[in-house]
């Protein structure tokens, strides 16, 4: 049976999550933070998180953006098979939805023509990642990513002969030359194989994922574990100012690649690592 959408209510619930993910924390963003603020062992990196922390509770109870820099729209939609969209095509749809929220949530419009830097005036457009999926559903999650953390970000197009320790260094390396500047702590999320555009890809899909949720390939687990011990130990800490926690988690997807090369991308999100999900 096919199931007909409204290009409509895809505008809606895009819209409302353009606002809510800028306001509010995840709930598994909000538990690994909380869960910071015990553990930090220097005193400076404690006040900078509790600072963050009262952030979040007033960004919550007031409505304020978590974060000036309310981003640029990064939205991963996975659209079933039976699904038949009525109305828009989804592209218009999508961006719609971005303009509405950016402009009646009167969130920061940041998105702008690459060279002569005109201001688009509503944040659009967005950069959508589409993907068709068996089933009746359509599966959204936003994510507005800034530009501090996002900048910090880099694709390494290794040897296969670098191997794993080649990964390692890629990811600390990005790390290192980030510092304070992608707002510590941070999430991590890397993308390993495929291709140039694919492994970055991953490495931004990676942040999305629940931080509750652990990798089934077992050396992808033991990879996050230990890359997350190795950042912490770098001594960066809250808001670049030293301490134990610099990164919140490590993320990591990855994806088969050509016989001649080993692709890596590392996207950087600061401690607020801002999505939201919904299923319609």
């Amino acid at each position: 049976m096919i199931r007909t959408v409204s290009s409509e209510e895809i505008t809606r619930n895009i819209k409302e999550m353009c606002i809510e993910a800028n306001h509010v924390l995840s709930e598994d963003m909000k538990t690994v933070f909380y869960e910071t603020v015990e553990s930090e062992k220097s005193d400076l990196g404690r006040q900078v998180l509790c600072q963050l922390k009262e952030n979040l509770r007033i960004a919550g109870e007031d409505m304020i953006p978590i974060c000036q820099d309310t981003g640029m729209a990064v939205i991963f939609i996975k659209v079933g098979q039976d699904v038949h969209i009525e109305g828009k095509n989804l592209t218009d749809a999508i961006n719609q939805g971005v303009s509405e929220g950016y402009v009646e949530g009167y969130l920061r419009k940041s998105i702008v023509e690459p060279i002569k830097r005109i201001n688009t005036n509503d944040n659009t457009p967005a950069v959508i990642h589409c993907e068709i999926v068996s089933g009746d559903k359509i599966d959204i999650t936003v994510a507005p990513k800034g530009f501090g953390s996002e900048n910090m970000s880099r694709i390494f197009m290794l040897k296969p002969a670098d191997g794993l320790e080649g990964v390692k260094e890629a990811i600390l390396t990005t790390v290192k030359e980030a510092g304070p500047n992608a707002c510590p702590p941070m999430v991590v999320g890397v993308g390993i194989g495929g291709s140039f555009e694919k492994c970055a890809q991953m490495a931004k899909h990676a942040l999305t994922r629940d931080l509750n949720e652990k990798p089934e390939i077992p050396y992808v687990r033991e990879l996050e574990e230990e890359m997350l011990g190795k950042i912490n130990k770098l001594g960066i800490g809250p808001g670049g100012l030293g301490g134990s926690v610099t990164a919140l988690s490590v993320n990591i997807e990855t994806y088969p690649t050509h016989i001649a090369g080993l692709p890596v991308a590392v996207n950087i999100c600061c401690h607020v690592n801002r999505h939201a999900h919904r299923i319609i």
